[in-house]
């Protein structure tokens, strides 16, 4: 069994927990202020395994399951069974870098909460993108598949200007970060990545 389908399958059954118990949910929510006043440091990364409704976790873990699995194989390909370890720190780090700046910001906001795999998953996703940047992505409500170094570009597009509008209570620069956080790891883990990421688009053009 992959790493991929481990993480799935544990974050399934503690969202479920979360669904039908309030205060495991409450326990493991990112909350800034409990985060900065009784130091539980904790709750920034146990965010990553509770979400807030059905169509939140399914959306998540269909994302992490198509693009973790090339991911994860990618890593072992490279690193043997180290990269096995590569991909859990990728993971597990996008989730806390993701989640850094509210901590940051809301840290005197009792009133704020975020939860949810989306910057963990969106690293997964932009690590995939530098793995292989021509392969065919579609955005909703875009119904035309476009390279995935296009759908990144309009997906930071879109997240950017949907966290400005604040229309909704997505947390669409958990997105923002998570993606930053996997392309930086690929340059820091793997130098030649941005060099075969280039020659891949210039290949096509």
């Amino acid at each position: 069994m992959s790493f991929t389908v481990m993480i799935i399958a544990f974050t399934v059954i503690i969202s479920f927990m979360g669904f039908n118990n309030p205060d495991v949910k409450n326990k493991l929510m990112h909350t800034p202020y409990k985060v900065s006043m009784l130091k539980e440091y904790y709750r920034i990364l146990s965010s990553g395994f509770i979400h807030a409704d059905y169509m939140h976790l399914l959306l998540n873990m269909y994302a992490l399951y198509i693009f973790g699995e090339v991911v994860e194989t990618t890593f072992i390909y490279n690193l043997g069974s180290n990269g096995n370890v590569y991909f859990l720190i990728l993971y597990f780090s996008g989730i806390i870098i993701s989640s850094l700046p509210d901590t940051i910001k809301h840290k005197n906001h009792a009133y704020y909460n975020s939860l949810g795999a989306s910057g963990g998953v969106s690293s997964i996703v932009f690590a995939s993108i530098i793995i292989a940047p021509l392969n065919k992505l579609m955005m909703f409500p875009i119904p035309l598949p476009m390279n995935a170094y296009i759908f990144a570009i309009i997906y930071l597009a879109y997240s950017i200007f949907m966290n400005k509008r604040q229309a909704d209570n997505v947390n669409h620069m958990a997105h923002v970060w998570g993606a930053l956080w996997g392309i930086v790891f690929m340059v820091l883990a793997f130098p030649n990545s941005i060099t075969n990421f280039i020659e891949q688009i210039k290949s096509s053009l």
